[in-house]
């Protein structure tokens, strides 16, 4: 017997610690490693394989790490004081390293194992196109018209026999019009690579080393080079890109919990400091340059958060919008239509009742002035009541270089479209660039931005390409998450699988257990107040009580919501019953998993509110779906976005969450179906007999208790007219006796003035 072998045998994991460490929940600790997907590459020059432990070993080299391992990556949950930076980091003049570029199949090889397609939507013009040609003189002009002449008239000889020739060379020039160009810039191998070889500022390259970013995730691997310094990105592309080195206008669709966030602040904040640098500017001195617009105040104070981390000691202010805000802005007068934008805007929206009369009040008044910032964030409303506030007036902001569009797919929808515009036109500098950011992007929201960016282009401003960039599959939730679809029947079967999983213990379902924290998903408000009210005395006293059930949406009042966020943040509440005022971008460190109590209203909406668990790469999430008869119909979207998913994982067969004979059941919607059932949701639980329904009564009981209350309610009401007759009869027959006692009482006494 070998006493070694004896002596190490405990210290060895076994298999079943090991998977035990992979279904680890997402509360559990830090993700093993924030990518969502790396599949293996062909041999290169470089290597043979690019191992995932050797590139964050040298990815930590590079970046003068002592401690790189991977697991210690955190993105978004509170973590331990960082070490301080190295010398080398926060050192004023660092020594420049030779920029090693790698070989467009050496890109094209990683960004495929990493699942990321590049595409260029705007059009490229041929490399002997007339607009590149020199000028010519109007006798060679001439000559060339007289030679089309000629041309022609040869032509209308010979059309019948190249008819048909033409014909197909027509339709190959348009195949080849319609075909977008593929790309395969620079991918961003390491975080310490910014500093070094793409120039950022040593600063913002210590306070992302500070928050723990060590490997850049696929969104940040692919986008970065390209935001930061495009023609460098695209130095071995086979592709010419016209007016790249202006930059470009972007559009990224990545999976939820990608680090879409820091993606786009960290080129906000660096392009702060560069044209700060070139223009001379002192760090006191601040410009507003950036706009960036997201849908909910939620998500917008999120991001305001991560920019500030990002800007430590760098002088570049982020600043959130609010009602009060005065913005350094040029106005424009306008006749007669800003006044109806103004009153609409006022009442469309009650988080900007109240603008247009303090914004009113600091222009005439003019004591307050314009606030010092760099970088705004802002809900469409809010700022746009800004812009259109003052009657006759029109604001526009000359000096915003980028303008950033986070969930653009909301943004751009026909709920915010005409806010979002708005905003966009009063954008006037001629180069400013745009970058879209969302989960979830259809093709006419593509489309859209395509040709608006070809508008403002006609109206003067840098024609600048757009690029999109797709991270796995499109419109699909992330993988690393178990997807449950789970059939009740009805409301009361929803209510008992709910209380079903807060008591894990008496499941018998398979699959990983949901346990709190978790989001709740309702359709409606009434609904969520109704759950929460149902759910708040389910937890023991001894765990809390109804303290860790906790209700979130729009009709609360902006302080109560923050008061609930924070809360479920510090892990005080458990159980955080919500609508989709937070189903998009707000991300909670540690949420095990979600809840849709209610079927979302589209494969968006389920790719979003599955999106809040998963995070940065965690697994052991989990998405449960409730469905019930009415919701039959429209389980066919939410099923297929499910199977994708499962399919992107590598899950199929016996392992799917999805049975295709279940895809083959589920019956197909119309479209127009569709889509009111995105703009309404179920209809019977739009009434408040949806919100009743949530009850563990039974109907029965509940018409019971109706007709009891409806009987308190009449016996009142004749109550109170019987005694209303009484009086008025009392009054009738003391009339004349009243009147007299009234003189004489009138007679004796006048009041305290005697």
């Amino acid at each position: 017997m070998d006493i070694l072998k004896v002596l190490s045998r405990g210290i060895k994991p076994t298999q079943k610690s090991k998977s035990h460490q992979a279904t680890a929940l997402p509360s559990a600790g830090a993700a093993p490693h924030p990518q969502l997907f790396h599949d293996p590459v062909a041999s290169t020059s470089r290597g043979k394989k690019r191992k995932r432990n050797k590139k964050q070993d040298d990815a930590a080299d590079d970046h003068n790490d002592g401690d790189g391992d991977a697991s210690d990556i955190d993105y978004f949950a509170p973590r331990k004081p960082a070490a301080e930076p190295t010398p080398a980091e926060t050192e004023d003049t660092p020594k420049k390293r030779k920029i090693k570029l790698l070989d467009e199949e050496e890109c094209r090889q990683i960004l495929r194992s990493h699942r990321l397609k590049f595409t260029v939507l705007s059009e490229i013009p041929p490399a002997n196109d007339p607009k590149d040609e020199p000028s010519k003189s109007k006798k060679q002009k001439k000559e060339d018209k007289k030679d089309k002449k000629d041309g022609k008239k040869d032509g209308k000889k010979d059309g019948k026999k190249d008819k048909k020739a033409s014909k197909d060379s027509d339709g190959k020039q348009e195949g080849k019009k319609d075909e977008k160009k593929q790309i395969y810039p620079q991918p961003l191998n390491a975080f310490g690579e910014l500093h070094h070889s793409y120039e950022v500022s040593a600063k913002v390259a210590s306070n992302i080393y500070a928050q723990g970013f060590r490997v850049p995730t696929e969104v940040q691997l692919g986008s970065l080079p390209l935001l930061l310094r495009p023609a460098m990105a695209l130095k071995k592309s086979s592709v010419t890109i016209p007016g790249i080195e202006r930059g470009a206008d972007f559009l990224a669709v990545a999976p939820t919990g990608s680090g879409k966030t820091i993606t786009f602040l960290i080129p906000a904040i660096d392009g702060v400091l560069r044209r700060r640098e070139e223009l001379g500017r002192s760090a006191d001195e601040h410009v507003l340059e950036a706009v960036i617009v997201a849908p909910t105040r939620e998500l917008a104070t999120q991001i305001v958060n991560e920019g500030r981390k990002l800007a430590i000691g760098t002088g570049v202010r982020v600043v959130l919008m609010k009602r009060t805000l005065r913005l350094p802005a040029e106005e424009v007068e306008v006749e007669g239509k800003n006044e109806d934008a103004s009153s609409e805007a006022s009442s469309d929206d009650g988080e900007g009742s109240g603008s247009d009369s303090d914004s009113g009040k600091e222009d005439n008044d003019g004591v307050k002035p314009p606030a010092r910032v760099d970088i705004l964030v802002t809900t469409p409303r809010t700022l746009l009541n800004f812009l259109t506030g003052k009657r006759g007036v029109r604001r526009t902001l000359p000096a915003v270089r980028l303008l950033v569009l986070d969930e653009a797919d909301v943004l751009l929808d026909p709920v915010f479209r005409e806010q979002t515009m708005g905003i966009w036109r009063a954008c006037t500098h001629p180069d400013v660039g745009l970058t879209c950011w969302s989960a979830t992007m259809a093709s006419s929201i593509e489309d859209l931005i395509t040709k608006q960016l070809a508008k403002r282009v006609g109206h003067g401003s840098s024609p600048r390409p757009l690029i999109r960039l797709v991270v796995g599959l499109k419109d699909t939730a992330v993988p690393n998450i178990t997807h449950k679809l789970i059939y009740t029947a009805t409301e009361q079967g929803k209510l008992l699988a709910l209380r079903q999983l807060l008591h894990p213990a008496s499941s018998a379902d398979s699959g990983p257990p949901l346990r709190p924290p978790f989001l709740v998903f309702t359709q409606t408000i009434e609904r969520a107040q109704a759950l929460h009210n149902e759910l708040k005395y389910d937890i023991p006293i001894e765990a809390g009580g109804s303290a860790r059930v906790a209700a979130l949406h729009s009709n609360m009042s902006e302080s109560a919501r923050s008061r609930v966020m924070a809360r479920f943040r510090g892990g005080e509440v458990w159980v955080l019953i919500t609508t989709d005022v937070l189903a998009r971008g707000v991300d909670f460190a540690g949420v095990n998993g979600v809840v849709n109590y209610d079927v979302p209203t589209s494969a968006a909406g389920y790719v979003h509110r599955a999106g809040r668990t998963g995070r940065a790469g965690r697994e052991g999430g989990v998405a449960v779906t409730f469905y019930t008869k009415e919701d039959i119909p429209f389980v066919k979207s939410v099923a297929n976005v499910i199977a994708a998913s499962e399919r992107q994982a590598g899950r199929t067969g016996e392992a799917a969450a999805v049975q295709k004979w279940l895809l083959d059941a589920l019956p197909d919607v119309p479209k127009e179906e569709r889509r009111k059932l995105k703009v309404r949701g179920v209809e019977s639980r739009r009434s408040q007999a949806g919100a009743v329904a949530i009850s563990t009564k039974s109907k029965w009981e509940r018409q019971k208790e109706k007709r009891r209350q409806q009987a308190i309610e009449a016996s009142k009401k004749r109550k109170k007219q019987q005694r209303k007759r009484q009086e008025g009869e009392e009054n009738e027959g003391g009339d004349d006796s009243g009147s007299e006692g009234g003189h004489q009482e009138e007679d004796e006494w006048s009041g305290l003035d005697d």
